[in-house]
């Protein structure tokens, strides 16, 4: 097959097994090869103006971290595995960013690197080696560390099998990991993923059931929502074809789904607010918490259309269609992920180039039963995502992490100087594991490890927001936010991108759409609103409070 322009192997037909295996074989995974993809964004050349990137001491002030740290709370004792696809490039980088941000005074902080074995039989766990994933790599472990400085660090990978068609390395890592009591860590962070329909369905049991066996071992998963808004089966591309469709990883019921916010201070013209005007001695600059908004790079968000006045994406003269998105590529899909769960079993109708044309015999994954009693939750029946969101911009606001990534050869950049010179991006590969960070101080708060957080974190969000929303804790507030709100609900902008074909409201053969729930009026999919909404689901965390309430859910 070629799908957006590249050819792939796949299965034509369902794979059938024999009935006498039903009951041990769930499905066959490996039919195809299209590989999951790592959730992060590097910093776009068009970003313009006066930066203020995050570094890991703004992190603690805007999230209110310092309380926590201040407690001697760190991370201590706690094991956070990340998932990934290569080894690291170089331990020194992770050095190097924790030396510069002042992190190296937590002396129980380390990195390790794992490539772990099943419990028993033939080792199918080969080192990967250093490949192009190795930013991932790197920008997950500083990061983790950074929201959990004292912790312990895993990074765990296995090769990817290449033989006709394709095994990610990273389920490889994952299964085996979970299959070894003595390996099991307290938590687990996957920066990666594919969408529901082009992972299928045997591949998407594969995680739910991976997922629920840590759930069950008492461990939390934790899962990047993904980076191109509600149009996960078109990554990288310039707008969306298949439609309303979400990450596979990410869907089950027993991970915490991750999304991304970006700064709203720029937008809102009032960044002098939230910045001093020079860093600290660990380039730290922010004031205090800062109003956020979805992530969203694309020229059909509607609060890049109102700031380059332009009321709407899609027509002749909508801002995707106009001479500043012909001079600069916002026809993108880049934006923070989240939707309904739409095709984890079952099979779409693919058209040409692999774009899904109609939804065939696809089914959503059910609701859990924890997603629910927070306000502006749809009454749909299926697993909506995310679930909780962090910052995770690359620099379209004029905010990106920062990231030490020394691989000259892929891009990256030394270490060396102030850090405004090294890597900047952003991605919901970034957001997840700082909330797995935040996991391991919560684990160690409350003396054990936690399972499934989700089922704490809507039980909180349902007392804050009641019925119709918590104004003192809205986001856009900013600075003036309620002091013992747990969660910031973020209620201005939307995660929405351009379209042509499925799901798309004001496309043509000409012009770009706008990603819509429905094509006969425009209904952006999806504007953040009061409590949980599918840009950034309940909004993103006050660390401190969400330590001190939860056993008090």
């Amino acid at each position: 097959f070629v799908a957006h322009g590249a050819p792939h192997i796949a299965n034509a037909n369902n794979p059938q097994i024999p009935a006498a295996l039903a009951p041990a074989v769930r499905g066959v995974v490996s039919l195809h090869d299209f590989r999951p993809r790592s959730m992060l964004k590097r910093r776009p050349k068009y970003t313009s103006g006066s930066s203020r990137d995050m570094t890991p001491a703004d992190l603690a002030t805007i999230y209110n971290f310092n309380p926590v740290f201040a407690k001697g709370v760190s991370g201590q004792g706690q094991t956070i595995a990340l998932i990934e696809d290569t080894d690291i490039y170089s331990a020194q980088d992770w050095t190097a960013f924790r030396n510069a941000f002042g992190l190296s005074s937590y002396a129980s902080g380390k990195l390790v690197q794992l490539h772990p074995a099943p419990k028993s039989g033939t080792n199918n766990c080969a080192d990967p080696g250093v490949n192009t994933a190795d930013i991932e790599a790197i920008l997950d472990a500083e990061w983790a560390s950074a929201a959990a400085p004292d912790a312990t660090v895993a990074l765990v990978s296995c090769a990817d099998v290449s033989a006709g068609t394709y095994t990610f390395g990273g389920l490889i890592a994952l299964q085996n990991l979970l299959s070894n009591v003595n390996t099991l860590p307290s938590i687990i962070s996957i920066s990666y993923g594919e969408c529901e329909a082009y992972n299928g369905a045997t591949a998407n049991a594969a995680y739910v059931l991976a997922y629920q066996q840590a759930a069950a071992a008492g461990v939390s998963v934790f899962v990047s929502a993904g980076d191109e808004g509600a149009a996960s089966c078109d990554a990288g591309q310039n707008a969306a074809y298949s439609g309303i469709t979400v990450s596979g990883f990410a869907s089950t019921p027993y991970n915490v789904a991750v999304g991304g916010t970006d700064f709203g201070d720029t937008y809102a013209g009032a960044s002098g607010n939230y910045w001093n005007a020079s860093n600290s001695s660990t380039y730290g600059s922010a004031r205090s918490y800062v109003p956020e908004i979805p992530w969203n790079d694309s020229c059909a968000g509607s609060l890049f259309g109102q700031y380059a006045g332009y009321q709407v994406g899609y027509g002749a003269s909508g801002a995707c269609n106009s001479s500043l998105t012909t001079n600069y590529p916002f026809d993108t899909t880049v934006a923070g992920s989240g939707g309904p769960s739409n095709c984890a079993t079952g099979a779409p109708v693919f058209g040409s180039n692999f774009v899904i044309t109609a939804p065939g015999s696809c089914q959503g994954t059910g609701k859990p039963s924890w997603q629910t009693g927070v306000v502006g939750l749809p009454n749909d029946g299926v697993r909506d995502i995310p679930d909780v969101s962090l910052f995770a911009s690359n620099g379209f606001w004029n905010h990106a992490y920062i990231v030490c990534f020394s691989d000259l050869a892929n891009s990256g950049a030394a270490c060396t100087g102030a850090p405004s010179g090294w890597t900047g991006l952003g991605g919901t590969s970034v957001a997840a594991p700082i909330m797995a960070g935040i996991q391991a101080l919560i684990n160690q708060s409350t003396g054990s490890q936690q399972g499934n957080p989700n089922y704490v974190y809507y039980r909180l969000a349902a007392s804050e927001y009641g019925a119709a929303g918590n104004a003192g804790c809205n986001s856009s507030n900013g600075n003036t936010v309620g002091s013992n709100c747990i969660f910031y609900d973020i209620t201005q902008g939307d995660n929405t991108v351009d379209c042509f074909g499925k799901d798309c409201y004001g496309g043509t053969a000409s012009y770009f759409g706008v990603l819509s729930t429905s094509t006969t009026s425009l209904s952006a999919a999806y504007s953040s609103r009061t409590g949980w909404d599918f840009a950034t689901g309940i909004g993103t965390v006050n660390v401190a409070n969400l330590i001190a309430n939860w056993n008090n859910p």
